[in-house]
């Protein structure tokens, strides 16, 4: 192969990895071994693609130790200065919204924040949760088995969906009877590069609470071409930061014991609250990414046990390897995908010259597969040791909730490794369009006791 065709085709692995249709049929491994092996901070064009504008182009990062050195060094790879979607704000009003969110900030703001966040994560808290997730986990998995021996369900939707909405409602001292209103949030955000997900409507305002229906007052409704507002604006929300304003003036007048409740009553050193609107950023943060990575993360780990017979036969057999093997199906998986850093001033990293300004994306996903960190990275081992996945993240903006994901992950495949026994495929999965979230639709499964 000539060098020219040999450039081109690295240019043509990048666009399909860059692509959110690729991720419909699967992930494109070969071309991310590719890449990683020959260019791994390789430059992207942004193409315009299904609707979506071009961009000016980005440097995707794909092996474990720069993404590493992306992730922990804020002061040169900011998330503030363009905040941490692929695609740019569209106005500078939109890049504002998206600045005063913890998501999108540096030191020292974030640090405030993730340190009140902290100081309502107590161990108390988290073991009132611990419980509260187990119940359901049972609940859940009884609502689809019962007393039969044998069946037949859509797992993404029957049973991992609910229990990230559940937990999020004991967080966020919501009534359950809203918690759909989560779902939609979370698809729309999401999912909006997917159209099955973008105009999600999940939710039943007759069930719903007084809040509820207040708030959804708000709900936008499609243009004349069928299109919603971006809903990573805060004019494409309006329903969600409405219900928040209500939950917080509620919480204000009648204090619980939920997450949300501590995390209003916390102060910093200086003897500051959280404001209203930090409040409602928060809830954001809680109803959008607390949902939707561990709602991917639990089809994927099924996914991971249905191609992988022998690894549900031995958790079957010695379940006190379920934490370890919670982790290593997460780090198979990897639900998100990409985030994206702004370069602070001109840098080189992986062989790439990166100007100041440059947008710069890691991918998760192709280090969480970097044959040079994890062996037969393909292959989920329980035993796995060390494990320095990223699934959570790292440097300053690591995870806070990856304890309750783990908590509830844990819960559940309990109970379905317990009560559905042995588990296979009964048709083909259906994956979100995305490059951002590796997302799972539907995924048809029968099962049998064992």
């Amino acid at each position: 192969m000539s060098s020219t065709d040999h450039e081109a085709a690295l240019s043509a692995d990048a666009d399909r990895v860059f692509d959110p249709e690729t991720y419909v049929h699967g992930v494109p491994f070969e071309a991310l071994a590719r890449l990683r092996r020959e260019r791994p901070v390789v430059w992207v064009d942004e193409k315009p693609l299904h609707g979506w504008s071009g961009g000016p182009g980005f440097w995707l990062v794909l092996r474990h130790a720069d993404v590493e050195t992306v992730m922990n060094q804020p002061q040169r790879f900011s998330s503030q200065l363009g905040g941490t979607q692929i695609r740019d704000p569209a106005t500078p009003e939109a890049l504002r919204y998206v600045q005063q969110m913890m998501l999108n900030m540096d030191p020292p703001q974030h640090t405030r924040l993730r340190r009140l966040l902290a100081r309502a994560f107590t161990s108390k808290a988290l073991a009132q949760l611990d419980s509260r997730i187990r119940e359901h986990a049972r609940m859940l998995v009884e609502r689809v088995v019962g007393a039969a021996d044998h069946g037949r369900c859509d797992f993404a939707k029957d049973i991992g969906a609910d229990l990230p909405l559940l937990a999020l409602a004991d967080i966020l001292g919501m009534p359950a009877e809203d918690r759909m209103l989560l779902f939609d949030w979370s698809n729309r955000v999401i999912g909006y590069q997917d159209p099955d997900y973008a105009s999600s409507s999940a939710f039943d305002l007759a069930s719903g609470s007084a809040m509820a229906r207040v708030a959804l007052r708000l709900r936008p409704l499609p243009d004349a071409d069928g299109r919603l507002p971006d809903p990573r604006t805060r004019e494409g929300l309006p329903d969600l930061y409405a219900y928040a304003h209500l939950l917080a003036e509620h919480k204000q007048r009648t204090p619980g014991d939920d997450l949300m409740s501590l995390l209003l009553a916390a102060r910093d050193d200086d003897g500051t609250k959280l404001s209203l609107e930090e409040f409602e950023n928060l809830f954001w943060l809680f109803a959008v990414a607390g949902n939707e990575t561990l709602r991917n993360g639990i089809p994927g780990a099924c996914i991971g046990l249905i191609e992988h017979p022998e690894l549900q036969a031995r958790l079957r057999a010695e379940p006190a390897l379920l934490p370890k093997a919670i982790d290593e199906l997460l780090r198979w998986w990897t639900p998100v995908m990409t985030f994206r850093r702004t370069a602070t001033g001109d840098c080189v990293l992986g062989g790439a010259a990166i100007r100041a300004g440059d947008k710069v994306v890691v991918s998760f996903l192709s280090a969480n597969h970097d044959e040079a960190v994890f062996a037969d990275p393909a292959r989920p081992d329980p035993l796995r040791t060390p494990n320095p996945h990223l699934v959570f993240g790292y440097g300053p903006h690591f995870c806070l909730g990856a304890q309750l994901a783990r908590m509830q992950m844990r819960a559940l495949f309990a109970e379905v490794l317990a009560r559905m026994g042995c588990i296979e495929a009964d048709g083909a999965p259906a994956f979100l369009r995305s490059n951002f979230q590796r997302g799972v639709k539907r995924l048809p499964v029968k099962w049998r006791r064992v």
